[in-house]
């Protein structure tokens, strides 16, 4: 039998990518987030090959809006047709919804423009947080969770979240590698996105006890 997760994790999660989030934002606001940016962007733009462009393109065309609803619409008719899976295909669709308008009214709060040196793609709208990164964490996290309880074996478990932490991390990095984000736009996607996804996951956990 698969065991219940720990409902007490996820509000402790929720408590640390708050308080991540809360911490970049205060240093980004506050200017003094530059030490950390700079360095991590030009590391990880020294390795700028036409192949490693088209990889990275690859990666920012999988976490932009489109692909998602594309992603989110093949999950859906898979969820509801095939899985029988309702309860979490609610779950599903509220952190999806959540994640796309919990980045967008960020960046309205902060306006902060988006990097102006070695863009390799032109892209409007202002940059913190990082849509891609906030999209990213809910969408291949709440899968993580939601097919976890389903799959028994340890293997299979290993390569779900595998997959799931190669895709999060590899479209952060494409924003980076791209010019498009500051490492900390990206990094704070993931806390903002992380915070959203946990709360959901237990408040789903506290909806499902009451109903029981």
């Amino acid at each position: 039998m698969v065991k219940k997760p720990n409902n007490k994790l996820f509000l402790l999660l929720s408590c640390f990518t708050a308080l991540g989030f809360i911490l970049i934002a205060f240093m980004v606001e506050q200017k003094q987030i530059e030490q950390f940016d700079s360095p991590i962007a030009t590391f990880i733009q020294f390795f700028e090959t036409p192949f490693s462009t088209n990889m990275m393109l690859f990666f920012t065309n999988i976490g932009s809006g489109t692909s998602i609803n594309i992603i989110a619409f093949i999950i859906f008719i898979i969820f509801y047709f095939f899985l029988k899976f309702r309860a979490e295909l609610l779950l599903f669709i509220v952190v999806l919804l959540g994640s796309h308008y919990l980045f967008r009214v960020i960046k309205l709060l902060f306006k902060r423009e988006r990097p102006d040196l070695h863009r390799l793609i032109e892209i409007g709208g202002y940059s913190f947080p990082s849509g891609h990164a906030t999209n990213a964490i809910c969408i291949y996290g709440i899968l993580t969770f939601i097919l976890w309880r389903h799959i028994p074996s340890r293997i299979g478990r290993f390569l779900l979240l595998s997959f799931s932490t190669f895709m999060i991390l590899m479209i952060g990095i494409s924003r980076i590698y791209l010019g498009v984000h500051y490492p900390s736009d990206v990094l704070a996607g993931y806390f903002a996105g992380g915070c959203w996804l946990t709360i959901a996951i237990w408040s789903y956990h506290v909806a499902l006890v009451k109903l029981n």
